[in-house]
């Protein structure tokens, strides 16, 4: 059986809820980059007006979410308006948070498939639909686990969740190849993970020096690297598969890549 949100946020009424589902635009409007950088930033897009529609009305309680990935949303806010200031293309409103939700906000996770191109809904017409997947222990930092084939990182991001219990485990019990890329200069770096605690100890000592031993990213400066390096994986491997095969699977991603004549790989 589903878990709804209503079993968590136990509104009285949802005549006067409205949820907005926050997502990326086309105008520099990031809600998950904003979670983690700049709340108020955020919490301006979500109490924003449009140019000629309010979105909500003095006495509204508004539930904010923040769009991960494909149907994931995390909850960052629920306020009631108490003051409708009469503005448009920008905050309409002045708004206080309940704190009987705090505690979850920044924790909750719903599955929801928004079929609408409007992103504000009435709570009545959605909340049905609105499953909870998670509860995190703590808040959201980038703390689920997207999977081996969705990792993309900067170096900032890795050195946050590394050590994360999901993370170091899925990631110290699997051999692979990984791409590390140089977002400003757009050279990359093939290496491979196979040594003690695999993708874990591997990645862990970029964590520690930016260069893990290689004389190239060395050269660039560990503050060079922390700003402007990221890490994904090309291949993944069961720990018990034999060393000598991830070496020329290896070989082939430099080869391919041209890593060689164009990146930082210099074997």
């Amino acid at each position: 059986m589903s878990i709804l949100i209503t079993d968590i946020l136990k509104f009285e009424d949802l005549k006067n809820v409205k949820i907005r589902f926050n997502q990326q635009n086309n105008f520099d409007f990031d809600p998950i980059k904003f979670f983690k950088e700049d709340k108020q930033r955020l919490l301006n897009g979500h109490f924003h007006n449009y140019a000629k529609k309010k979105s909500y009305k003095k006495g509204d309680i508004t539930v904010g979410f923040a769009k991960i990935e494909n149907n994931k949303w995390l909850l960052f806010d629920v306020s009631i308006i108490t003051k409708d200031l009469n503005k448009f293309n920008a905050v309409g409103y002045e708004y206080q948070a309940l704190t009987e939700y705090e505690k979850y906000c920044g924790r909750l996770i719903i599955e929801f498939h928004n079929k609408s191109q409007n992103l504000i809904r009435r709570a009545e017409s959605v909340i049905n639909d609105c499953k909870i997947t998670q509860i995190l222990e703590d808040t959201f930092d980038n703390d689920i686990f997207p999977g081996y084939d969705n990792i993309y990182l900067s170096w900032n991001d890795l050195n946050r969740v590394i050590n994360k219990n999901i993370w170091k485990t899925a990631l110290e019990n699997q051999k692979g190849i990984y791409l590390i890329t140089d977002k400003n200069k757009g050279k990359m770096y093939v290496g491979s993970a196979y040594g003690e605690n695999m993708l874990f100890g591997r990645w862990s000592e970029y964590l520690k020096n930016g260069h893990g031993g290689n004389k190239e990213l060395r050269d660039l400066g560990f503050n060079y690297i922390k700003e402007n390096f990221s890490y994904s994986i090309l291949d993944i491997y069961k720990s018990t598969i034999d060393d000598n095969i991830i070496l020329k699977r290896e070989t082939w991603w430099k080869n391919t890549l041209l890593t060689r004549k164009f990146g930082y790989n210099k074997n």
